[in-house]
């Protein structure tokens, strides 16, 4: 399991010559400290007097975060396993036309399935969007450039993403779900830097 790893060890694997974890799982990581962040500013928030208004409005982003963590901890390992998936299916044989037709389309289903994973994962770093704004507005503000961070983490986590999800997306001869994806690739890719800025924008040193 790569999310159960030491940070050390997680480094020394991607740095190896193994494909897994790449670009996805990284991508997975960021949006999982992007959550980590916005869980500290909260808790930061939570008991001090100047803030006491948005105490339950804190604890509440501080719960909801610690569930995007574990959530995309978990995604790094399931991106990587799509990825295997992947391989496995290239691997299958391919003697007889029978085979050769179940190989293809084990290969097609797997690289959809490569390219959903990391949508997803840049559907939720991009929703937990909305929280970091939050914090970053409402929040401690001696803990505001942790949340400025957070920010930058999760836009990071999107257009990383997408850019797995992009490149599966040339392998996949279903035009429709082609069309579909990409569009839904493009709206959040416009999205995240735009919120970004807003955000940003927000963080007053």
């Amino acid at each position: 399991m790569l999310a159960s790893m030491k940070l050390n060890e997680f480094l020394q694997e991607t740095a190896s010559s193994n494909p897994v974890p790449g670009g996805g799982s990284i991508a997975a990581m960021s949006a999982a400290t992007a959550a980590a962040l916005t869980e500290m500013v909260a808790n930061l928030t939570v008991g001090k007097k100047k803030y006491v208004e948005v105490e339950e409005e804190m604890k509440g982003i501080a719960a909801e975060a610690s569930k995007l963590r574990e959530k995309l901890l978990a995604d790094i390992d399931k991106d990587a396993d799509s990825f295997n998936e992947v391989m496995a299916a290239f691997k299958l044989p391919k003697e007889t036309e029978e085979e050769i037709e179940k190989r293809k389309e084990a290969i097609q289903e797997a690289t959809k399935k490569a390219a959903l994973v990391p949508l997803e994962v840049a559907q939720t770093a991009f929703d937990m969007m909305g929280i970091i704004e939050t914090v970053v507005v409402k929040g401690n503000q001696n803990a505001v450039t942790d949340g400025a961070v957070a920010a930058m983490m999760a836009r990071t986590a999107v257009l990383s993403a997408l850019f797995n999800t992009k490149i599966n997306l040339t392998s996949i001869k279903d035009e429709a779900f082609v069309s579909e994806t990409t569009a839904k690739v493009k709206e959040l890719e416009d999205k995240a830097t735009e919120v970004e800025g807003r955000i940003l924008s927000k963080v007053v040193l």
